[in-house]
């Protein structure tokens, strides 16, 4: 039956249910409006998008690996509630998505990218977070995912806090032997937040700003303008430890940096490691809700079960 585009527009509007959903309801009743109104309240599709404008900034953040350590996406599935969160609904579809994107040939994006990602019961990605809005009855959103295949290396996965903070990181050239290392590498990133790998990631603009920053900082202390340029050189490289990766102390035993612990490992096993990139979730983060500081807790709890 060929259902007029206004009907399902109207229906759209009096159940706040998905466009597809409307039009397969009015194909089922041949139309009748009211018979379409009650199919879809019988699935729990009715008022579903009027719950997608609230703020969802609570969920999970978690890691879907294979078992080779070869591939794994760090995903994030936002709900309105804690409550919510720790559901045995939600977590379900938390699996079933991570699990199909894990399977799928992606690379990063959101519920937007895999809207018509179809998943293993038929459904698409689209539809079945339409149908769980509806009958969890909070606005949910497959918010990003970052999906890692190594074609030369492993990937390492760390998830902190019950999955409040997850991360990825891909070590190239490592094989086995590296799991461990890479898992190291994911824990650091969880617990340090390094913004770039290296100093060389870091752009022009950045570097410059920071600069700009620091000779102000001194000048406006009194230092004699012959050793500002000292001052500032001293405070760069302080900023590059903190945010380059490589540079950073090794949370686990301050007396190694991490290109050192790399350079240890890939000597010891006789192979050329690197860290090709990297991926860190905090759970909300950036959304309009306020936002706990997770890092020193991630730092203090790594550093103790070292």
């Amino acid at each position: 039956m060929n259902i007029d585009a206004k009907l399902v527009k109207d229906l759209r509007e009096r159940t706040g249910a998905g466009m597809m959903d409307c039009k397969k309801a009015l194909a089922e009743t041949e139309g009748d409006m009211e018979r379409a109104i009650a199919v879809l309240r019988e699935k729990g599709l009715a008022g579903a998008s009027k719950k997608a404008g609230r703020v969802a900034a609570d969920g999970l953040v978690g890691v879907f690996a294979s078992p080779d350590s070869k591939t794994a996406v760090l995903v994030e599935l936002n709900c309105e509630t804690d409550f919510v969160a720790k559901t045995d609904a939600f977590r379900s579809l938390f699996e079933s998505l991570g699990n199909a994107l894990l399977a799928a040939d992606v690379t990063e994006g959101n519920a937007d990218t895999v809207a018509g990602l179809v998943m293993p019961d038929g459904k698409t990605v689209s539809a079945l977070l339409t149908e769980s809005i509806a009958q969890i009855g909070e606005n949910l959103g497959l918010r990003r995912f970052s999906r890692f295949a190594s074609a030369n290396g492993v990937v390492g996965c760390y998830v902190h806090a019950g999955g409040k903070i997850g991360v990825i990181v891909e070590l190239a050239g490592g094989d086995s032997r590296h799991v461990e290392l890479a898992k190291s590498l994911a824990m650091q990133v969880a617990a340090a937040f390094p913004r770039v790998i290296s100093r060389d990631q870091v752009s022009a603009a950045d570097l410059a700003g920071e600069r700009d920053i620091y000779r102000q900082q001194a000048l406006a202390s009194g230092k004699p303008e012959k050793i500002v340029d000292k001052i500032v050189d001293g405070k760069i490289d302080k900023f590059y430890s903190e945010i380059c990766l490589l540079e950073q102390e090794y949370v686990r035993d301050g007396d190694f940096r991490i290109d050192k612990l790399i350079a240890n490992a890939a000597k010891e096993t006789g192979s050329n490691l690197s860290v090709a990139r990297f991926a860190r979730f905090q759970l909300g983060e950036g959304i309009e809700k306020k936002q706990s500081n997770l890092a020193d807790e991630v730092a203090q709890t790594i550093g103790q079960s070292a």
